[in-house]
C-alpha cells in the first residue's frame, strides 16, 4: 500500500512529525513501512506560465517560437512539444532552475534564435512515465484554467509530496485504504480523525423505475447495490485528484473511472462505473457463470468462464467478471453520459478463484480478496456520487436500487485488565485501557477491569480475546512493556551424540574426497529391492508402497539408499562427469508385516558409491582408477578414525559381484557391505565400474564411545616385529589379525598386513601372509623378554586357531 502523506493530511494531523518520525512510529505499533520516498525531486524556480503566442520557429518546421507569461515577466522559449498551443497554462522552467537528474537551465541559442527557459513535461518534473495521463505522455503538460499564473508547481502537481510504502499482513487488510491508516496514524499520534462528507444532491425521479438488482448467488454475493448518475461530462479530473492517483500508482484516465479508483483508495471499497446506455437493460442481475459462456474484459482478451465464476448480468449475457474486471463492451467512454455505478460485496474465495484462473490481479480483487468493510460499501457509493456530482456534473437518481443480505453486526470480544497484564508482565491500569481504545476509535462497555469491547467492522481482524491484547500492547507501546534478564544458571548449547557422530563422518568423508548428495527417499517398486543389505533383508518382510503415489517412479519407499544414488550417478556420467565420488546419510524404512499397517521402522543408513579415476597426477604421469581396495580403505580409515574394529568377510549380496564384495563385521554382528556393483547392473544403469559401501549408522551411533580430544605422545621407545604366516587360501587375513591382536595383549598398539604371496616355494592351496607388530608400552622402556614372550603366544595362538606356520 503505498500512502500519499500529501492526501493523509486531509484526514488526520501529521504536521507534528517528520516523515521519517512518522514511518519509525507506524513500524513500532505493528505495521511495517518498506520504505520512504519523494514522490518527484522538488524543483525550484518552476513556475506556471502563460502561453501568450505560439508560432512556428522561423528556422525549424518541429520547433515553436512562444512568448509565455509567468508572472513578473514575458519568456521567449523555443518549444519542440507536439500539444503546445497558444492559451495554454504551463509549467516553465526559469533560467536558474534544476530539474530532476541535476539538469540545469541556461538560457540558450537554438537555431538562431534564443530561448530564456524551458516549458516541462511531468517526466521533465520527475514524474515516472507509467503514471503519466496519457493526452500528455507524448508531450508537455497543461494545467487546468484556474491554475494561478507564477505559481510554484511543486505543490500544484504535488511534487513535494512524501510517500510511504507499507508493508501489509494478510490480516491488516483495514489498513488498504486512506481512511485505514488514517484510523492508525490517529491512534498512534492520538489525535482527531476527520472523516470525508458524502453529501449530494439528488433529483425527484426513483431509481426504481430505471433499474431493478436481483442476485441468484447470494453467498457469492450478499449485498450489491446500484446508483444512476445523469448528464455526466467526461473529462479530465481535477488537478488534486490527479496528483493522488499518481502518488499512489495509479495513472489518471478520466474523471469518471479516475474517481471510482479514489474511492477504492480512500475507503478500501472497490467500485465499478458502466455506461448505462451500452449495458443493454434496466435488469441487473448476479449469478454464476454458465459454463463455456464468453466474456470480453476491459483489457480486450476474451474469457471463457466456468460456472465457479461470479458474473455480472445485464439478464441475458455477462457485463463484468465480479470484483475482478469490467466488460469492455459498457466501459466509459468520451460520450458516455449516464453512468450504472456498482457498489457490492463479493465473496473473498470466489473473487480469487476468478483472479487466479485468469490471472488477473487488479487492485479491486486484492481488497475482496482480503475482505472489505460491509459497513462502507454503501458509503463509498454515495462518495462516488458526490465527486462525480462536483466534478462531472452528474444529477444522481433518488434512491439506490440494491439487493441486502449482508451482516453489518461487529464482532464482540471480551478482555480483562489483569488477564493483560499477566500475559504482557505490565501493570496497565484500567484507565490505560480505556485509553487505547478510545485512541482506536472502538466502542466499549467497561464493568471493573472487564471490558465488553465492540470491533468495527473496519476492523475484520478482531475476533479473539488474543487480538484485542495484541491492540493493547502495540498502541500502549512495545517499548513500554518491561523487559527482564533471565535468571538462574546458563547452560551452553552442543551437539547432540548424532549430531556429532554425523558431523564427523561428513567431515572425514569430505575430507577424503567425497561430496554428499540428497537422494529421494521414494523409488520405484523394482529399484527399492536392488541392493539391500543382507541384515536389511533379513529383518524385513516386505517394502512400503504408497497409497497415492505422484508416479510409478515414486511409489515404494527406499530399502536401500544405493539405487538412487547410482541414477544420481549415471545423471551425471551422462553430462561428462566422468570422476564421481558421492556419500549420503539417509533413512531406509523397513516394514515387519507382510501387508503394511503401521509406520514402518525407520533406520539411517550411511552410503557411497565411486566410479571413475581416484587419482590423476598428470605432471608424474600418474593416475589410479577406482577400484575395491580404494572403497575399502575408506570405510577402514573411517572405523579407524571411531575407534571401531571392523571385519571384512567375502559374501555375496544380491546386484553385487561375487567376487569383490564383503560384508562388514563388528565382532559377530554384520553391519553393511562394500564392493563392485554387479556388471550387468552396471550395465543396466549404463555405469562403469563402480564401487559402493552400505553401513548401519544406527548400530555405530549404539556402540560409539566418545574419544578423549588428545593423548600423551610416549616418552618410551617401541619395537617393531615382522611376522610371516603361512596358511590355508581359505584362512582370512581380518581373522589372522584379530587372533594376533587377542594373543598379543595390551604391548600390541598396531597390526599391518604389508605383504600376501601365493605360488612358488608354496604348498598347492597355501598362501603367506605377512603382518607388521608394533609393540610399545607408555609408562616403561620393554625388554627383549616381555615382546619374545608376546611374539611367542601369538605363534602359539595362531597354530592353534587357524593352523599357521611361521613361514621360513
Amino acid at each position: 500500500m503505498f500512502v500519499s502523506l500529501n492526501w493523509l493530511k486531509n484526514y488526520v494531523d501529521i504536521d507534528q512529525l517528520s516523515p521519517e518520525d512518522l514511518a519509525e512510529r507506524i513500524t513500532k505499533s505493528g505495521i511495517e513501512v518498506e520504505g520512504l520516498e519523494h514522490f518527484a525531486s522538488p524543483t525550484n524556480n518552476v513556475v506556471v506560465g502563460y502561453v501568450d503566442s505560439c508560432e512556428k520557429h522561423p528556422n525549424a518546421d518541429k520547433l515553436n517560437l512562444c512568448q509565455v507569461n509567468v508572472g513578473d515577466e514575458t519568456l521567449q522559449i523555443i518549444c519542440g512539444a507536439p500539444n503546445i498551443a497558444q492559451g495554454q497554462k504551463v509549467a516553465v522552467a526559469k533560467p536558474g532552475a534544476v530539474l530532476p537528474g541535476n539538469f540545469k537551465i541556461k538560457k540558450a541559442k537554438l537555431r538562431g534564435v534564443e530561448s530564456n527557459g524551458m516549458i516541462c513535461s511531468l517526466q521533465e518534473l520527475g514524474v515516472e512515465e507509467k503514471f503519466v495521463p496519457k493526452e500528455f505522455a507524448s508531450g508537455i503538460f497543461v494545467f487546468p484554467e484556474d491554475a494561478e499564473i507564477g505559481a510554484d508547481v511543486n505543490e500544484l502537481l504535488n511534487l513535494d509530496d512524501i510517500i510511504i510504502e507499507l508493508g501489509l499482513t494478510p490480516n491488516r487488510s483495514d489498513a488498504l485504504s486512506m481512511l485505514g491508516v488514517a484510523y492508525e496514524v490517529a491512534a498512534i499520534l492520538d489525535v482527531p480523525i476527520r472523516l470525508p462528507q458524502t453529501n449530494y444532491q439528488s433529483n425527484d425521479e426513483e431509481i426504481e423505475k430505471q433499474v431493478s438488482v436481483k442476485v441468484n448467488a447470494v453467498e457469492q454475493n450478499p449485498y450489491y447495490g446500484a446508483f444512476l448518475l445523469q448528464d455526466v461530462k467526461v473529462g479530465p479530473s481535477p488537478l488534486w485528484l490527479r496528483n493522488y492517483l499518481m502518488a499512489a500508482g495509479i495513472r489518471p484516465i478520466n474523471n469518471v473511472v479516475d474517481i471510482t479508483n479514489y474511492v477504492l483508495l480512500e475507503y478500501g471499497q472497490p467500485l465499478h462505473a458502466f455506461d448505462f446506455d451500452k449495458f443493454g437493460s434496466n435488469e441487473v442481475v448476479v449469478r454464476m457463470a454458465n459454463e463455456g459462456e464468453k466474456l470480453v474484459t476491459l483489457d480486450d482478451q476474451e474469457r471463457t468462464l466456468t460456472n465457479e465464476h461470479l458474473v455480472i448480468t445485464n439478464g441475458k449475457e455477462p457485463v463484468a467478471l465480479a470484483g475482478v474486471m469490467g466488460g469492455a463492451d459498457s466501459e466509459v467512454s468520451e460520450q458516455t453520459t449516464t453512468v450504472l455505478l456498482e457498489a457490492a460485496y463479493f465473496d473473498g474465495q470466489t473473487v480469487r478463484k476468478a483472479s487466479k484462473d485468469f490471472d488477473l490481479r487488479s487492485e479491486a480483487s486484492n481488497r475482496f480478496e482480503k475482505g472489505v468493510d460491509p459497513n462502507r460499501v454503501k458509503q463509498a457509493g454515495e462518495r462516488a456520487c458526490q465527486l462525480l456530482q462536483e466534478y462531472a456534473g452528474a444529477t444522481v437518481l433518488k434512491g439506490i436500487a440494491e439487493y441486502d443480505q449482508l451482516d453489518y453486526s461487529e464482532k464482540t470480544v471480551t478482555i480483562w485488565t489483569s488477564t493483560i497484564n499477566d500475559r504482557l508482565g505490565t501493570n496497565i491500569s484500567d484507565a490505560d485501557i480505556a485509553d487505547v481504545l478510545r485512541k482506536l476509535n472502538f466502542n466499549y462497555d467497561q464493568d471493573g477491569e472487564t471490558f465488553t469491547v465492540y470491533a468495527p467492522t473496519r476492523r475484520q481482524d478482531i475476533v479473539i480475546f488474543e487480538d484485542m491484547l495484541e491492540e493493547v500492547a502495540r498502541i500502549y507501546g512495545y517499548d513500554n512493556l518491561p523487559f527482564t534478564l533471565p535468571s538462574g544458571g546458563a547452560q551452553a548449547g552442543g551437539l547432540t551424540k548424532q549430531q556429532a557422530l554425523k558431523r564427523h563422518v561428513k567431515r572425514f568423508l569430505e575430507g577424503a574426497g567425497l561430496s554428499e548428495t540428497v537422494t529421494y527417499s521414494l523409488t520405484s517398486k523394482e529399484r527399492a529391492t536392488e541392493l539391500v543389505s543382507p541384515e536389511v533383508a533379513e529383518a524385513m518382510v516386505s517394502s512400503v508402497s504408497l497409497a497415492m503415489p505422484m508416479s510409478e517412479e515414486h511409489s515404494t519407499l527406499r530399502l536401500s539408499i544405493l539405487p538412487e544414488m547410482l541414477s544420481s550417478i549415471a545423471y551425471n556420467l551422462a553430462r561428462k562427469q566422468a570422476n564421481v565420488a558421492y556419500y549420503e546419510l539417509g533413512s531406509i524404512f523397513i516394514s515387519k508385516e507382510e501387508k503394511v499397517t503401521k509406520q514402518p521402522e525407520e533406520k539411517v543408513r550411511l552410503a557411497g558409491a565411486l566410479t571413475g579415476e581416484w587419482l590423476t597426477h598428470p605432471w608424474q604421469q600418474e593416475k589410479k582408477t577406482v577400484d575395491f581396495f580404494v572403497v575399502k580403505g575408506i570405510v577402514e580409515a573411517l572405523f579407524e578414525t571411531l575407534n571401531l574394529d571392523i571385519t571384512f568377510v567375502q559374501a555375496k549380496v544380491e546386484g553385487m559381484h561375487p567376487g569383490r564384495t564383503a560384508q562388514l563385521l563388528i565382532g559377530d554382528q554384520a553391519i553393511g557391505f562394500v564392493g563392485q556393483v554387479h556388471p550387468q547392473l552396471q550395465k543396466d544403469y549404463d555405469l562403469k565400474e563402480t564401487f559402493v559401501f552400505d553401513i548401519d549408522f544406527d548400530y555405530i551411533l549404539s556402540i560409539h564411545e566418545n574419544e578423549p580430544s588428545f593423548a600423551k605422545i610416549p616418552r618410551y621407545p617401541s619395537v617393531t616385529r615382522d611376522i610371516a604366516l603361512v596358511v590355508d587360501e581359505s584362512v582370512q587375513a581380518g581373522a589372522l589379525q584379530a587372533t594376533i591382536a587377542q594373543a598379543g595383549g595390551e604391548l600390541v598398539k598396531d597390526i599391518q598386513v604389508f605383504d600376501v604371496y601365493q605360488g612358488e616355494h608354496l604348498a598347492e592351496g597355501k598362501k603367506s601372509i605377512a603382518f607388521s607388530l608394533f609393540y610399545q608400552d607408555p609408562e616403561r622402556t620393554l625388554t627383549d623378554e616381555e615382546v619374545e614372550s608376546s611374539y611367542q603366544a601369538i605363534l602359539d595362538a595362531v597354530a592353534n586357531e587357524h593352523n599357521a606356520e611361521l613361514r621360513g
